[in-house]
């Protein structure tokens, strides 16, 4: 009976870390071309259902990440608020090491009270300093603000450590990256080491190309198909086709079966321009879904789309789980680590991932050119309400053209 109790233990472990296992990165807008940070998270969860909410219940409006259930009031997985400060994070593993605290699983709570009051990194560490201790964490909490701020605070209950992203004695270009494992804790303790070697080798390649765009940096993260421990590349010898099913060992790499969503937060080069920040969000499953931006407006609206709604879903993430399914057919022993690969890539270029990249295209394409008007002032919120009508018809057609899934009416 200890025998069978300690094999189910250490199954239990490894198949949490298999589940919260995001990926994440800070690059410094002193790093940038346009002076403006930019702060992601690839999140890995049990709750597939992912949708983004605009709330009101703070000294500061913010746009939230949250689950489909009923936490969605209490806890948010990342975000931005109306003054330009945003934040993410990853389960780090080993900023605890020794403690015994019961307390746990209260990032989202943290994260949510950060966007709710905070303005500036000060702020931030203000909080962690006077909230009650233990604050039930091991994190690696991802931060930005509109005045320059841009680190990470490796956090445990009782302490944390600052890492700032501008700091060259401990990152290279600006960018810093974290996985599930913290700095300065124990590295055997940690987990995500080969999440991160890819990571690394593609933001520094970025950095050193200048394409640190949005959608060259999801390219490279949340649809990075290498894997950097073997060798892997599942790009270089695709499937024929669609037709016949090929199946690849799919561990460790970036996007994994546990991702429900992506979000990147481009922000703001100074506190005149805070509201000109933007996130940018994949709902569901990268490789099946597109990435839509958000920004926060007088009307508080958000696309359809990727807007929490009936049954605390959002049409997007729906549809997005709806075609992971045929990526990942095998329901039975184990059979989620093998992904059918000719269903997302293929030498036909019918695959999921492949049909939607023109349908992404033109979010960016569209998106880009509204981005840069607003900056000029030649455009208003007017035109961001009006290009979220326009986003929701697209997702709605495309998807319904390509897949017969109907995003909305």
């Amino acid at each position: 009976m200890t025998k069978l109790f300690t094999l189910s233990l250490i199954i239990f472990i490894f198949a949490a870390n298999d589940i919260f296992s995001c990926t994440t990165f800070i690059i410094s807008g002193k790093f940038t071309s346009d002076g403006k940070p930019i702060l992601f998270k690839n999140r890995d969860t049990d709750e597939m259902q992912n949708s983004l909410v605009l709330f009101t219940d703070g000294n500061y409006r913010y746009i939230g990440l949250v689950n489909g259930d009923e936490s969605w009031k209490e806890m948010v997985w990342g975000g931005y608020n109306e003054t330009g400060f945003a934040i993410i994070n990853s389960a780090a593993y080993n900023n605890n090491s020794g403690d015994t605290t019961k307390l746990a699983d209260r990032e989202g709570i943290i994260m949510k009270l950060a966007l709710m009051h905070c303005r500036t990194l000060k702020d931030f560490e203000n909080m962690l300093d006077t909230l009650p201790k233990p604050l039930g964490v091991d994190a690696n909490f991802g931060v930005i603000d509109a005045y320059g701020g841009a680190a990470y605070y490796e956090t445990g209950n009782f302490n944390y450590k600052r890492y700032d992203a501008d700091d060259p004695s401990v990152c290279e270009n600006g960018v810093l990256i974290r996985t599930n494992h913290s700095m300065r804790g124990k590295k055997e303790e940690g987990f995500g080491f080969c999440r991160f070697a890819t990571a690394t080798e593609g933001l520094m390649s970025a950095s050193k190309q200048k394409k640190l765009t949005p959608q060259y940096l999801f390219s490279i993260t949340s649809r990075n198909l290498k894997h950097s421990l073997t060798g892997t590349n599942l790009m270089d010898n695709l499937p024929k086709s669609k037709e016949k099913p090929e199946y690849r060992f799919f561990i460790d790499f970036i996007p994994r079966n546990s991702t429900a969503s992506a979000v990147m937060i481009v922000g703001a080069k100074n506190a005149e321009s805070a509201r000109h920040t933007v996130m940018w969000t994949i709902l569901g499953f990268p490789l099946t879904s597109v990435a839509v931006p958000a920004w926060i407006t007088a009307s508080n609206a958000l696309p359809e789309a990727v807007k929490l709604g009936e049954g605390l879903k959002s049409p997007l993430c729906t549809a997005a789980l709806k075609l992971k399914e045929e990526c990942f057919p095998i329901t039975y022993d184990r059979g989620w680590n093998y992904i059918n690969l000719a269903a997302v890539v293929n030498k036909k270029n019918d695959g999921i991932m492949q049909l939607l990249k023109p349908v992404e295209d033109e979010i960016f394409k569209t998106a880009g050119k509204l981005i840069t008007d607003l900056e000029k002032e030649k455009k208003s919120e007017k035109d961001i309400i009006d290009f979220y009508n326009w986003v929701d018809g697209h997702l709605n057609k495309s998807y319904n053209k390509l897949f017969r899934i109907k995003i909305s009416g």
